[in-house]
């Protein structure tokens, strides 16, 4: 390995994608493209090879129908009407792969031309469909979108398993489709590990980015969209010492944070653990519910095992779902509830991702029942376990609950997943059940969560399985290679502007990275560090992030340094273990390979970058430059 210093600036996503919009229009502006001879932008926002835009001219303003046709036969068809006008610029969604797609566009005064877009072959590590049971009768135009669990990337399957939609970026944790028809998701943009990225982006499914949502506590797991546009967000509070125990609601405009609840104010954090809580980490909340009937929030904290509801206005605690083991007895009697029907098919959820509040109030949720029990002497080995999907019947005058559903139990540890999964509610009787996380050794539920499984073994896999049932009745399974977080069942088109032009935007703003206020002693050499360290810089427009491999307990901090300046920022060498790792996007093989985001919001002016390893200060090459 040579002593080099490995450096890359570039310039955000959103910027390179408004260059590239800029130049695909200036060719349309200086052409004559007609609907005999369009012009054809092939992967126009960069990051969904899978799509491509149409653009010509018509005389008079016309209404286009754009149809993608299928392999086998007709009724594969995907197409799309948009508005009328005299610009056309046409969203082509839903390409197959390594394929001479066939595209038609039609016009309402009978003129049509047939176009042939030639599509590569998807990167090797794709995930591919092992097996898909469905219809396109039951499906139509929708396909299946998963989202990574891991260095994987958000792919998205028609009813045949064919890929459809897949983005280049990875982008992480769930996709809900907005009111305006745009996604929201979450930034490929690392911050802090294990899984925290910048914050949220608003897309559409060509890629391109609208506005990223930069938060201070960065993002992870869950959000959802308020009648009136803002955004509930997960986060936390990087300057305290617990982590994903917060939900902030983002003005849709601005990024600004409006309102935030704390549920350290409402909950204790040493009781009711599940046997992958610690005291960092401690509640784990991995979804939020928003109910307008009741206006309060639900949140799953996977670490307690429980499922919470507060007060949208207030933040005060109403209920909690979950085995009561370990609680205080006060809050047992005021906050729990007693199981009541059938207690013979009544199970607690364990370690569950993913609630929702159906419209009669149910909740719902993916029971993953990882441990299953709340005490280590009652733990079942994940080989003998389930998971599943279920709803329950509470009444919160009587405190009383009741399962009235699930799905999964019967199919024991072939559906086990330790971790991430969800449910979603269609209809009643009609459901959606995806357990995304599934590991196995050697043909059994792997003892380790999927993230932390060696791939490289043979005898281990990881397979992600998404099934849809109604009335009792099974009615559409996907299974595939490797694990994915959530699934969301969408077509490709909606019925509004599925492509609007101009400016994607940053808004909201980082935190300001927390500094180190005592600097060792350490004698300052014009050389770069020893190879070993493998050192990495990676800059974009509001912060950096550093890469490096260090052995445990190397003393080691990050100096940024100009004339009569400074700033310091101590490197976490020590060994961390993950208890959860709901994605692994950020996660290294070599757990001496060391990530760490420098954010730029309070640094202004020109650094050069040293490291401090021990006894000394090394020189890095690298400058960075801060607004």
């Amino acid at each position: 390995m040579s002593n080099k210093i490995r450096y890359i600036s570039q310039d955000h996503l959103i910027t390179r994608q408004n260059r590239a919009e800029q130049e695909f229009l200036a060719a349309f502006a200086a052409g004559n493209p007609t609907i005999d001879q369009p012009q054809v932008v092939m992967n126009p926002y960069l990051i969904n090879p899978l799509c491509a835009l149409v653009l010509f001219r018509t005389e008079k303003a016309m209404a286009p129908t754009l149809t993608v046709h299928g392999k086998r036969y007709e009724r594969e068809n995907i197409s799309h009407t948009s508005a009328a006008t005299t610009e056309h610029i046409l969203p082509v969604l839903g390409l197959y792969e390594n394929f001479a797609n066939k595209v038609t566009v039609s016009l309402p005064d009978g003129r049509t031309t047939t176009l042939t877009i030639q599509t590569d072959k998807l990167p090797t590590d794709v995930c591919r469909c092992l097996n898909v049971q469905a219809t396109l009768d039951y499906l139509g135009d929708n396909i299946m979108f998963l989202t990574p669990a891991g260095k994987n990337l958000p792919t998205a399957y028609d009813y045949k398993g064919d890929i459809r939609w897949l983005l280049t970026e990875n982008t992480m944790f769930d996709i809900k489709r907005m009111r305006n028809g745009n996604i929201v998701t979450g930034s490929s943009r690392f911050c802090h590990m294990p899984y925290n990225c910048t914050g949220l982006i608003e897309l559409n499914l060509l890629g391109k980015i609208y506005k990223e949502f930069r938060m201070p506590g960065n993002y992870h797991h869950d959000h959802f969209e308020m009648e009136n546009g803002n955004i509930l967000a997960l986060t936390q509070d990087f300057t305290r010492e617990t982590v994903e125990d917060m939900c902030v609601l983002l003005d849709r405009n601005t990024g600004a944070i409006l309102k935030t609840w704390d549920y350290r104010r409402v909950l204790p954090m040493d009781v009711g653990g599940s046997g992958s809580q610690d005291a960092h980490d401690w509640f784990h909340n991995n979804a939020v519910w928003y109910d307008k009937r009741t206006h309060s929030l639900t949140f799953s904290g996977r670490h307690q095992d429980a499922m919470i509801n507060l007060d949208y206005e207030t933040g005060d605690l109403n209920w909690i779902i979950g085995d009561p083991e370990g609680w205080p007895q006060d809050m047992v009697d005021k906050y729990f509830f007693k199981p009541v029907g059938d207690l013979s098919k009544f199970d607690w959820q364990y370690e569950q991702h993913a609630c929702v509040v159906c419209p009669d109030g149910d909740v719902m949720c993916f029971d993953n029942g990882q441990y299953r029990a709340k005490v280590k002497e009652k733990y079942i080995d994940n080989k003998d376990n389930f998971s599943r999907g279920v709803r329950y019947r509470i009444d919160t005058d009587k405190m009383e609950i009741e399962q009235v559903w699930q799905y999964g139990k019967e199919r024991g540890q072939e559906f086990f997943s330790a971790y991430i999964c969800n449910v979603e509610y269609y209809a009643e009787g009609h459901y959606m059940i995806h357990s995304g996380g599934i590991g196995r050794e050697d043909g059994y539920a792997s003892k380790s969560l999927g993230a932390f499984l060696d791939m490289a073994d043979p005898k281990n896999e990881l397979r992600s399985i998404t099934v849809e049932e109604k009335d009792g009745i099974v009615l559409y399974q996907l299974e595939t290679e490797g694990n994915f977080y959530r699934a969301e069942k969408l077509p490709l088109y909606h019925g509004g502007d599925n492509l609007a032009l101009g400016e994607g935007k940053l808004v909201g703003s980082l935190e300001v990275t927390e500094e180190f206020d005592t600097v060792p002693d350490a004698d300052e050499v014009f050389e770069l560090p020893p190879s070993f360290h493998n050192i990495f810089i990676e800059e974009d427009e509001d912060r950096f992030v550093f890469f490096g491999k260090f052995e445990k307990g190397t003393l080691a901090m990050l100096c940024l340094e100009k004339e009569g300046e400074s700033h310091n920022y101590f490197i976490n060498t020590a060994a961390v273990v993950h208890l959860a790792m709901c994605s692994g996007a950020f996660l290294e093989k070599d757990d001496r390979d060391i990530k760490m985001h420098i954010s730029k919001l309070g640094l202004q002016g020109v650094f050069k970058i040293k490291l401090i390893i021990n006894d000394k200060k090394y020189q890095t090459g690298v400058s960075i430059c801060c607004p």
